[in-house]
Parts: C-alpha cells; sequence; structure tokens
C-alpha cells in the first residue's frame, strides 16, 4: 500500500474523530444549560436548510436563482405532504414520483 494512501487515510480519521471525541469527552457527565441544548436541536435544520435551498432555487450555467425551476415547485406539495403525515417515506416517495412524473410531462 502507498505510504501517501497511509497518511491521507489517517488523517481523514483524525478530522472525523477529533471533533466528535473533544465535546463527548469534555461534556460527558455534565448538565448543559437548558439555553445551549434548544440551541443545539437547531443544528440539524440549519444545515439540512443550507444543502437543500441552494439545490431547490439555484439551476443553469452560470449558476443563478430561479424560483420557480422544477425541483422547487416540485418541493412545495412534498413539504406540504410531509408536515401533514410526518411520514418520511411516504415523503421521499411521492417527492421522486412528482419529480418524475413532472419531468416527464413537464421537462
Amino acid at each position: 500500500m502507498n505510504p501517501e494512501l497511509v497518511v491521507i487515510i489517517l488523517g481523514m480519521s483524525a478530522v472525523s474523530f477529533v471533533p466528535r471525541f473533544v465535546p463527548l469527552f469534555f461534556l460527558s457527565g455534565k448538565s448543559l444549560p437548558t439555553w445551549f441544548r434548544e440551541w443545539l436541536d437547531l443544528i440539524p435544520v440549519a444545515i439540512l436548510s443550507a444543502l437543500l435551498l441552494p439545490a431547490l432555487v439555484v439551476s443553469g450555467e452560470p449558476a443563478q436563482v430561479d424560483w420557480l425551476n422544477l425541483k422547487s415547485v416540485v418541493a412545495i406539495p412534498t413539504l406540504a405532504f410531509a408536515l401533514k403525515t410526518r411520514s418520511l417515506g411516504g415523503t421521499i416517495i411521492l417527492g421522486m414520483a412528482l419529480y418524475w412524473g413532472a419531468g416527464v410531462y413537464l421537462g
């Protein structure tokens, strides 16, 4: 095995492990303030929003904001379904079906 590859793998492992281990090590067994726990609960939503919004509203070459592209139009009923049913599987299936259908008929 190539020594450079081993160093890269070890480095990637350290970069992945250290940010998870340090808070766990220092905060385990300690009670966190309520405001801090509430703030931590918002992180997954913020990350998901940061990943999804550009994928939904940016299109073309060069990239331009397009609020009414196929993906963003399909996302609206999918979001409504997700909020009403709270079904992850159903939401994924509906979103895929709507995207496929819109691509066939509108694409």
